[in-house]
C-alpha cells in the first residue's frame, strides 16, 4: 500500500528537531570539553560560556531550520504530491 506525506506540522516538528538538537549538542559536548580542558586549550570560565551556549545555539539553528525546510515541503508538495513510501502490515505475536 503506498502512501503520501502531504503535509508537516512545521511548529511540532521544529520543536521536537530543537530537543533533539539540544540533546546532541550535549553529546558533542560531553566529547569535545573533557579533551580542550585536559590540554588546556580552553580556560574555564570560556568552558563553562562554551558549554551554555552551544545547546542554546544548536536548539536555536534546528528549530530555524526545521521550520523552513517543513514550510517549504509543504509549499512544494502541493504542487509536486509528497513523499511516498510504501507500508506492510506486520504481525507481533
Amino acid at each position: 500500500m503506498k502512501k503520501q506525506i502531504i503535509r508537516f506540522s512545521v511548529l511540532q516538528n521544529a520543536k521536537v528537531m530543537a530537543v533533539l538538537y539540544v540533546v546532541m549538542s550535549l553529546l558533542v559536548m560531553a566529547i569535545t570539553m573533557v579533551p580542550m580542558l585536559m590540554t588546556g586549550q580552553m580556560p574555564a570560565g570560556g568552558a563553562l560560556i562554551f558549554f551554555v551556549l552551544t545547546p542554546v545555539l544548536y536548539a536555536l539553528t534546528g528549530f530555524v531550520f526545521t521550520v523552513i525546510g517543513a514550510w517549504l515541503y509543504n509549499f512544494i508538495a502541493r504542487f509536486v504530491g509528497g513523499i511516498e513510501f510504501s507500508t506492510v502490515e506486520v504481525n507481533r505475536d
